[in-house]
């Protein structure tokens, strides 16, 4: 065989291998099952978009740490807004809801819910200079700002319909938390029912002139167990997902890793263990 025609063949099985391998990377990455995830982009520092255009946030850290213990699934994120992400789930276009969700018994019926991500507190925000609400039981008659579907929303209706004598006053929403904040500084409105840790983070970026009224267990248990999830659509193979989830929760805590997380966006450790 001459010095050309060695050149041509050792060219052809160069070709044909890194076809071949090509071939399998791409047979490979078809394997994976495409899990997309919603998200609203708010509130921060949960799930937030930052100066450079980018998704962040502590439930989109969290996503992306279970899913690298899951090497069978491909994950992409889709920004949109908040009602639309559960529309989504309901008509299966996204597998996976990231929006702190708490739990909500309607949306049980709905969705599966992930092991928990997050511990937190509920309490009630108040200006300064409020001296009327110092409990649940001080909301009634009083006015506040919400999202409407959100687990604060369904705590105060369901309160009004035990309290229908003197309701709460509900305004629904969809303005950004900072502007609902500084409504409630204002006097705008007479408070706003809030994870702890977020208004304490707001009060400190924000300088706003809010104090923090603490909830009694009963209280809480009114709004929703203090922990938040990841939101699961009922599809086929939603229930494989929700234990592929879970599984991927246990070895990121076990790990170590959600502590670093939580660290990382709150300064203290909001694992659930």
């Amino acid at each position: 065989m001459n010095l050309n025609k060695w050149y041509g063949f050792l060219f052809l099985t160069t070709l044909c291998l890194t076809g071949c391998d090509d071939q399998n990377n791409n047979t490979e990455s078809s394997k994976k099952q495409q899990i997309t995830i919603a998200t609203s982009g708010a509130p921060s520092p949960f799930t937030t978009i930052n100066d450079e255009g980018d998704l962040t946030g502590y439930d989109i850290d969290v996503v992306k740490a279970i899913f690298a213990k899951l090497p069978q699934y491909e994950i992409n994120f889709e920004i949109t807004e908040f009602p639309s992400v559960l529309a989504g789930l309901d008509s299966q276009r996204y597998q996976v809801g990231a929006n702190n969700y708490a739990m909500n018994e309607k949306r049980k019926e709905k969705y599966f819910y992930s092991d928990p991500i997050f511990k937190n507190q509920y309490v009630i925000a108040v200006a300064k200079n409020n001296n009327n609400i110092n409990s649940f039981h001080d909301l009634n008659g009083m006015s506040t700002e919400v999202t409407p579907g959100l687990n604060y929303a369904t705590a105060l209706e369901t309160y009004n319909q035990q309290n229908a004598n003197n309701p709460v006053k509900i305004v629904y929403s969809e303005a950004d938390l900072l502007p609902v904040l500084q409504h409630v500084e204002s006097g705008q409105y007479d408070f706003q029912l809030i994870d702890k840790v977020m208004l304490s983070q707001f009060i400190s970026e924000h300088h706003l002139n809010l104090k923090i009224i603490e909830l009694s267990k009963e209280d809480e248990d009114r709004i929703a167990s203090p922990f938040s999830y990841l939101l699961i659509s009922k599809s086929a193979k939603g229930e494989q997902l929700t234990q592929d989830i879970n599984d991927g929760i246990q070895k990121i805590i076990s790990s170590g890793e959600l502590s670093q997380i939580s660290q990382r966006y709150f300064g203290a450790d909001y694992s659930p263990n």
